[in-house]
């Protein structure tokens, strides 16, 4: 009985992380999850009795992890942080076209809509971002970076690339993700 309790939660889950990235928060409504998920009313209670909010939250952190394993892969593979941004955005391009731009960032959607209103999904949003940052910044480092200069560049990098990434979906283009990573490869320098 656990192990399809355990599937049903994952279901709501997945279903709701990827509702809330394509639709965002105030789109993404209960019964449209449960469809999804192909999970019965009482199990979205019964796993998630802090309703909406949590399961949100859990989705968020599941996406949030998503990338740290991407980051982590590309940490051990990039010879630079140069190449390990630049391979992230690529990533992270490929998926937004793969999915017809209906994804992009897993957490910016939520974050613009309801960090400054949210007292549950706010620090959830924020933590995310701030272990996106931990790694770009250790590798900053690890290119000769001073510590205040490499975690500055970490948040400029990411915003550089949230802000590609929105760009990108709203035109539906991939344009604005090519430009950003010229101009980041020539903040963080040449091979």
């Amino acid at each position: 009985m656990a192990v399809k309790g355990d599937e049903t939660r994952a279901r709501l889950i997945e279903a709701a992380r990827t509702l809330v990235e394509a639709k965002g928060y105030h789109g993404t409504g209960l019964n449209e999850v449960l469809a999804v998920a192909g999970a019965p009313r009482g199990s979205l209670y019964h796993h998630f009795p802090g309703g909406k909010d949590q399961l949100v939250g859990e989705a968020l952190a599941a996406a949030g992890r998503e990338v740290d394993g991407i980051v982590g892969e590309l940490t051990a593979t990039a010879p630079t942080s140069r190449e390990l941004v630049l391979a992230l955005l690529e990533g992270l391009a490929d998926r937004m076209v793969a999915a017809g731009y209906a994804k992009g960032c897993p957490v910016a959607t939520v974050a613009l809509e309801v960090a400054s209103t949210n007292d549950h999904l706010q620090p959830i949003c924020g933590g995310i971002y701030t272990g996106w940052q931990r790694p770009l910044a250790d590798a900053l480092r690890a290119d000769g970076h001073d510590a205040a200069e490499a975690d500055e560049l970490a948040v400029t990098v990411l915003a550089l690339i949230e802000g590609a990434l929105v760009l990108a979906r709203a035109g539906r283009s991939r344009i604005p993700i090519e430009q950003t990573g010229r101009r980041i490869a020539k903040l963080l320098g040449t091979d």
